[in-house]
């Protein structure tokens, strides 16, 4: 097999080299098309665009297989910690158990923001999004830790704003949630490990001991590691393209919080809770529903099934839906709207049509059940898939800057008007 293509054009031949990578993936290399033949290619949305070669994570959506660093995410999800996949996606490899409790140790030691992050939380509304919020205090970070705006210091100094920010997403995270309910803030506590901290800080109250519920715990961990990175997909990019000008990480990662916010994106298990309301508004007819998912006139569809890359079944959804199963059997949740749901996943799971077409309930679907019967309301749910994002994130930021990435610059083919000639108006 020949290791070039040909493109044929205006009598000429071009040679473009094909790269192949370590999972049989071949890409047309175009990089010198524009200068050698003045031509770009158009590929809205970046489809069939290849931005980077990275080699944090293996997505093939046709099999159902997702790896972080080879390593598959069944196995992962039952034999890891998010922090330790969170170091596994950052530094390339597991850590050692001498390496997990250092990193753990870094982390606990970094979970306490500036007090005047509180000055900046208070002047945001009460009815302010959370994603807003976050994406906002994380930026803010820079005032505080003004060495991190270069991002060509050292590497110990550019690690060091690495576990501040893996230690401190989850205390402000749950900052915009107190800022939403007006409850007053709860400090993290560091005898506690990453996820059950980040529960007593979302829902205990400063007078009152909270207890941590080691099955919820469990299953929040398992669904961060599900999140954690998902090749480039629309947030990663953006976080790649803003830290390819340079900016610093805690830029980088406000701007991928930004690109998750949209319901397209993160926002999509909000949107499977608003759906199962508004099925109950109406009246829980689920069959009326599927119905009218299978019109194909009717603009009503199922939100939380299928996946736009996973063609046959979302490998994460087998493993977060167990998950599901035990937090809804633990807290013995009585609420209609997860009643709906569990109603709706059995008819998708057997119908044919559903079944022949990959409507399978996705990661999404399980996920805002989770969020649902552990009482977090739904405009947080993105602020969740948000911090089990970020050590992708940050392994997609460090690998752009570690390659020497140059700055992204897409083309485009411009289609507006040609020359106009300017027309001088009374200004009178």
């Amino acid at each position: 097999m020949s290791d070039k293509a040909e493109l044929h054009y205006n009598g000429n031949v071009y040679q473009l080299p094909i790269i192949e990578g370590t999972q049989n993936e071949k890409a047309l290399d175009i990089s010198r098309l524009r200068g050698e033949s003045g031509l770009i290619t158009l590929d809205k949305g970046f489809k069939n665009t290849g931005s980077t070669e990275s080699a944090i994570t293996f997505l093939n959506g046709e099999e159902g297989i997702l790896k972080y660093r080879g390593y598959s995410i069944e196995e992962l999800a039952d034999k890891s910690s998010f922090v330790e996949v969170s170091y596994l996606l950052i530094y390339g490899e597991l850590p050692t158990a001498e390496q997990l409790k250092s990193f753990q140790a870094e982390i606990t030691n970094h979970t306490l923001v500036h007090e005047d992050v509180k000055s900046i939380l208070d002047g945001f509304p009460s009815k302010s999004h959370p994603m807003g919020v976050l994406s906002s205090l994380v930026s803010s970070l820079t005032a505080f830790y003004p060495m991190s705006l270069d991002p060509n210091r050292s590497a110990s100094e550019v690690n060091g704003t690495i576990i501040r920010l893996l230690a401190k997403l989850p205390t402000l995270a749950a900052w915009s949630y107190k800022n939403r309910m007006r409850q007053p803030v709860v400090y993290p506590k560091n005898s506690l490990d990453y996820c059950s901290n980040f529960l007593r800080m979302m829902f205990a109250l400063p007078t009152e001991e909270y207890q941590i519920n080691p099955v919820v715990a469990k299953a929040l961990d398992k669904l961060l590691i599900l999140h954690a990175d998902h090749e480039q997909n629309c947030s990663a990019s953006t976080v790649r393209i803003v830290g390819s000008s340079h900016a610093s990480l805690y830029t980088s990662v406000s701007a991928g919080i930004a690109a998750l916010w949209g319901p397209l994106h993160g926002g999509a298990n909000q949107a499977v809770i608003e759906m199962l309301e508004n099925i109950r508004r109406d009246g829980g007819d689920v069959e009326k529903y599927v119905s009218r998912a299978k019109d194909k006139s009717d603009s009503f569809r199922l939100m939380g099934f299928g996946h736009r890359v996973y063609k046959n079944f979302d490998p994460r959804a087998t493993i977060i839906k167990k998950a599901a199963d035990d937090v809804l059997k633990e807290l013995g949740v009585d609420d209609p709207v997860l009643d709906i749901a569990k109603t709706l996943e059995e008819i998708a799971l057997n119908d044919e049509y559903f079944v022949a077409r990959g409507l399978y309930p996705n990661v999404d679907f399980y996920s805002g059940i989770i969020y649902r019967a552990l009482g977090i309301p739904t405009d947080m749910f993105t602020v969740m898939f948000a911090i089990g994002r970020l050590p992708g994130w940050i392994a997609q930021w460090k690998e752009m800057r570690e390659n020497n990435e140059p700055i992204g610059r897409p083309r485009q083919v411009y289609t507006g008007y040609t020359s106009r000639d300017y027309v001088t108006i009374d200004k009178r």
